[in-house]
């Protein structure tokens, strides 16, 4: 499509578009902008001209511009636009008027100068006299034509050429020529043209020539030089053509010679053939212009109206004049689409077209015309529906509730669509329904059905008036819903003396009957304190007063025609326990006891969560409660006692219900304390035999006294006792080599006291070492090392030091012996003063070994080297290797830090980290970052940190875009009617969700703003209203509004405010109120 045919231009700019639909075009098509036949405009775009080109991918068109900057006088004329796709070729032509001029010619040299092709003249002036153009053409050459009139505007180059031949024209005599071509020539496409020039000198060489071109000798020309025989210059040898008229027949140009005449036959002239034909002998021309005609292409046989039913073949042809002839299909006036996925197809066999639809449907009926240059044909196409026959009709279903289901007919034709319904609502496909269509069957197939699926359906055939119905019946088995009753182990526990109304769900289709039942006794409906009911979708079993009696389990049996079902409930009536029996006291202390006791033999059907404890003295009645938190065992040690007082003691048993009556007082008691243990005892002497030990009296003796001590030894697993008034003690009898465990206690008429117990095992004739001694003496270099040895021999033992089976040296280890220990000193330690000290002690014959391990430790040096293994996302893995000095102590861990490089200040982001691999995540998308180890030994960190050598860059892969929280206000929980209590506060809840939001309350639509007996509060998304103290005047409708920018919602209630009094003065409470008291 091309805006226009025809412009005037005032000297300024103007803008030709082109548009190319290009739905069924795989590529773009190729376009040219010729001005008048052969001007190429593509290689004059500058500062006047501009080509450009765009496609818009939704409408799928290509728009192809041609821009005219600051037209000139000699820009106007014709212009063509071509466009060719493969085969495929169109084009349009307009003409260019411009009415002014502007003086600029002098500075656009090489922008869109076609000085070079026309002819130069000077511009125009207001006073110069208009120009003769007919003169200029009777003195021009014939191939000059065209130039002159796109020079001075003259866009009918036919009719000037006609008008040409009309003129007289005085032609000069030609040397060369004795009868030159004709001015112009013209010729239908298809036909033959002949032309002929008379030479004066028969032996002058002629030239003809095409478009400038010469035509030269070639296998398309042939010349013939008489009408006898005929010369054929062509690569093939002419014995083998049959004929010269079959020669004839694929040769365009024919060359004859003639006596003086020359002549140059074209055949079967096409589009092409149209130019600028010339002639030329010696120094001479004489041209002229050869003008091919294209017919109009007549539609021979038309097209016939057609008559048939949908899916069947419909064709129509038509034939036309001429073969390869273009023509155009239009349906109601729209020309018909033939694309790749177009249902119609468009076929060319010679000069008969054909347009084909495969599978027809009524969509198809309407007037058809084929449309060719020379005439139009149309004709009626009628597509009606077949007869439908119903082979298999709907039938009437019940199914079960959660099966699926399957409705089926069978109609003929099978390529027939419909529609489903239900109830007379149009059936959409889903996840849940499935319709399906396969040849002549139509299926609705719905997975688990529901109970809303019953109903009256119907199929209806398109285009169809009749239509198939069935009903649908969905039937249920009785069901108890006891899951969503949230009961554990399906038991109701209440409370003895208070109401109880227990309401199950139930379902069923049709409503089941319902029969509560105690055993074999039913519950009926009539019944006064125990009674059953049933109504809509849920059962209910009210007992008015809760007794123990009602405990047990209760059976419920639904019946319909789908089945039956039966669930059983468990009511558990509670009440307090039964008091336990008198408590026991098996064990007495100086100021505390040990007693016992038996749970209660009934626990109130509720397990028993602990006991409270109480005493007093026997010659009291005031009871002392001894434990406010509830002790869960049968078991307790009161103390705090005086000694020497009797005491009775008794148990509370508490269950979830309450606290039970006490129980029976126990026995009365008397504390008496025994003594505190012997203090200092120390091992007094040892010899070959014996060990004697002493000790000090207890601190605390108590009233009891001290009767004596107990001492008790053991010697090689054999236990021994013996008690003496005495603290001092030798224990004889014994052999050299053995090991003795000594313990003392002291012994009062309250019993033994605990045992005073020597720490070590005593070796006869052994020298003794410290215990922390035995183990690793770690410490850092630099620091002193001073260990005391000490061990007991007799006489003296004799003391040598050996590290690592060698001598010590005195300038390294300073060492000092005594009696009874040895020192060694090491002022200033060092990494090298580390190993393994063996001290030996030999006393006569006995020698004894005490090896000791020092141990000096430094801090250990960095990691080797780290590297990053790899960047994923906003994580980095990172990788090192141990460090090669651990500081003479194992490596506890290692601490990474991380660096931005902008900054480089260092953050931690793991301490005491075991691995020589690791993972840092949560890094910021678009930083830079460096990384740095410590290592780590029980001295600490390393002095220095071992840095990655290259970066890690965290790249940004996503856009992410803010998520918009707003929303509209929207109540998730409604305000609740309400009774409130005069004096009492009362509140009100409910939960709104929305971003922002502004809550305002209201009290009977009146806002209510700075009252200080309201209280507002909004805590994530829950709203409440308190009222102080409320009288019945609070009483009203309460409402609650949430708005914003994006809407508004509002919940209201009814507060009702009870405040009466009893006959009495007392107050008078509904009976909910009543037994929330009680529990």
């Amino acid at each position: 499509h091309i805006l226009g045919n025809r412009y005037s231009l005032a000297c300024g700019d103007i803008t030709f578009v082109a548009k190319v639909e290009a739905k069924d075009l795989l590529r773009k098509p190729t376009i040219k902008w010729f001005k008048g036949k052969w001007m190429d405009l593509a290689s004059k775009t500058g500062k006047h001209l501009q080509l450009k080109e765009t496609f818009e991918r939704l409408t799928k068109i290509h728009t192809f511009e041609m821009h005219i900057i600051k037209a000139k006088d000699n820009y106007a004329g014709n212009y063509r636009c071509e466009v060719t796709y493969k085969d495929k070729f169109d084009s349009c032509s307009f003409d260019l008027e411009v009415k002014g001029l502007l003086n600029e010619g002098q500075d656009d040299a090489g922008e869109l100068d076609f000085s070079g092709l026309l002819k130069h003249r000077e511009p125009k002036q207001d006073d110069t006299p208009e120009v003769d153009v007919w003169e200029i053409l009777k003195n021009a050459r014939p191939d000059q034509y065209e130039k002159i009139a796109f020079m001075y505007g003259i866009t009918d180059l036919r009719g000037l050429l006609r008008r040409m031949k009309k003129i007289p024209k005085e032609e000069k005599k030609s040397e060369a020529f004795a009868k030159k071509l004709e001015p112009a020539y013209q010729v239908d496409k298809g036909g033959k043209i002949r032309l002929v020039v008379d030479l004066a000198d028969p032996t002058v060489e002629l030239k003809w020539y095409k478009n400038g071109q010469e035509i030269r000798p070639t296998p398309k020309y042939v010349m013939t030089f008489s009408s006898v025989y005929l010369l054929c210059l062509l690569p093939f040898n002419t014995s083998i053509l049959p004929s010269p008229c079959q020669c004839f027949g694929v040769i365009p140009y024919i060359f004859e010679h003639k006596g003086t005449q020359r002549i140059m036959v074209i055949n079967n002239c096409s589009m092409n053939d149209d130019a600028a034909y010339s002639v030329a002998a010696g120094d001479e021309k004489c041209a002229t212009e050869l003008f091919v005609k294209e017919l109009p292409v007549k539609i021979v046989k038309g097209i016939e109206a057609v008559k048939t039913t949908v899916n069947e073949r419909i064709e129509l042809e038509c034939e036309v004049s001429e073969e390869g002839a273009q023509v155009k299909w239009m349906k109601n006036g729209v020309e018909v689409p033939t694309g790749v996925r177009s249902r119609y197809r468009v076929k060319c066999e010679g000069t008969k077209h054909f347009l084909v639809i495969d599978d027809a449907s009524r969509e198809d009926t309407g007037t058809y015309s084929v449309m060719a240059t020379g005439g139009t044909s149309e004709a009626r196409i009628q597509v009606d529906l077949k007869p439908l026959k119903v082979h298999q009709d709907l039938q009437d279903t019940t199914v079960m509730l959660g099966q699926p289901i399957k409705l089926l007919c069978e109609i003929s034709p099978g390529n027939v669509p419909g529609r489903w319904y239900r109830n007379g609502q149009l059936v959409q496909p889903n996840d849940r329904i499935n319709i399906i269509h396969r040849n002549k069957v139509h299926r609705l197939e719905i997975a688990s059905s529901s109970l809303h699926d019953a109903g009256d359906y119907t199929f209806v055939p398109e285009g169809y008036s009749q239509s198939l119905s069935a009903k649908l019946h969905i039937i249920d088995p009785p069901r108890v819903h006891l899951d969503s009753m949230n009961f554990p182990d399906n038991t109701v526990t209440i409370v003895a003396g208070n109401k109880l109304r227990l309401e199950i769900p139930i379902s069923g289709e049709p409503a089941p009957r319902v029969v509560w039942m105690k055993g074999e006794r039913v519950i009926l409906e009539s019944g006064q304190r125990v009674r059953a009911e049933t109504y809509g979708d849920q059962t209910s079993l009210t007992i008015e007063v809760t007794e123990r009696e009602d405990t047990g389990n209760y059976k419920i049996v639904l019946q319909n025609e789908a089945g039956e079902a039966t669930a059983s409930v468990k009511i558990k009536v509670v009440d307090i326990p039964d008091p336990p029996e008198a408590p026991l006291v098996p064990v007495v202390g100086g100021d505390w006891c040990s007693m016992t006791w038996e749970p209660p033999k009934y626990d109130g059907s509720s397990p028993i969560l602990g006991y409270f404890v109480e005493r007093k003295k026997k010659q009291s009645s005031r009871w002392m409660r001894l434990n406010f938190d509830l002790i869960k065992e049968t078991s307790f040690e009161p103390k705090k006692m005086i000694e020497g007082v009797p005491y009775e003691v008794r148990i509370f048993a508490v269950n979830a219900i309450g606290v039970s009556k006490p129980s029976e007082p126990s026995k009365a008691f008397t504390p008496l304390a025994v003594t505190s243990e012997p203090t200092m005892l120390v091992v007094d002497d040892v010899t070959d035999t014996t060990v004697t030990v002493k000790w000090r009296p207890p601190e605390t003796i108590g009233a009891a006294g001290l009767d004596g001590y107990l001492v008790e030894y053991c010697i090689e697993g054999i236990s021994n006792t013996e008690v003496t008034e005495k603290t001092r003690y030798t224990i004889t009898g014994l052999t050299p080599g053995c090991k003795i465990l000594v313990r003392v206690k002291a012994l009062n008429a309250a019993g033994a006291s605990t045992p005073r117990t020597l720490q070590h095992s005593i070796l006869v004739k052994e020298i003794r070492v410290p215990r922390h001694l035995k183990q690793t003496y770690t410490r850092r270099v630099g620091e002193a090392v001073n260990l005391v040895v000490p061990f007991m021999g007799k006489p003296r033992p004799k003391v040598t030091w050996l590290k690592e089976g060698k001598t010590i040296e005195p300038t390294d280890v300073s060492i000092r012996n005594t009696d009874c220990d040895s020192i060694i000193f090491i002022r200033k330690a060092e990494r090298s003063h580390s190993g393994k000290y063996e001290m030996n002690v030999q006393v006569e014959n006995h020698v004894d070994t005490a090896i000791l391990d020092i141990q000096i430790v430094d801090l250990p040096g960095p990691p080797v080297c780290v590297t990053i293994e790899d960047v994923w996302g906003g994580n980095v893995a990172l990788v090192w290797t141990p460090p090669k000095d651990n500081g003479n102590a194992p490596i506890t861990g290692y601490t990474i830090q991380k660096a931005d490089k902008k900054t480089m200040e260092w953050f931690t982001c793991i301490e005491h980290y075991h691995r020589t691999c690791i993972t840092i995540t949560e890094l910021v998308v678009g930083n830079e970052y460096f990384f740095r180890i410590f290592a780590e030994n029980m001295c600490g960190l390393s002095e220095t940190a071992t840095q990655t050598k290259k970066s890690a860059l965290i790249i940004k892969t996503h856009d992410y875009n803010d998520h918009d929280f707003k929303e509209a206000p929207k109540f998730t929980q409604p305000l609740i009617n309400t009774f409130a209590i005069a004096g009492y506060n009362a509140t009100l809840n409910c939960s709104v969700r929305a971003n922002p939001k502004v809550v305002i309350w209201m009290k009977n639509k009146i806002a209510i703003l700075d009252d200080p007996r309201y209280r507002m509060f909004s805590n994530q998304g829950v709203c409440t209203l308190e009222i102080r103290k409320p009288s019945p005047y609070d009483g009203g409708m309460y409402s609650c509004k949430a708005i914003n920018d994006l809407g508004e919602a509002q919940v209201e209630c009814k507060l009702e405010v009870k405040g009466q009094c009893g006959p009495r003065g007392e107050l008078s409470l509904p009976p909910w109120v009543r037994v929330c008291i009680r529990v």
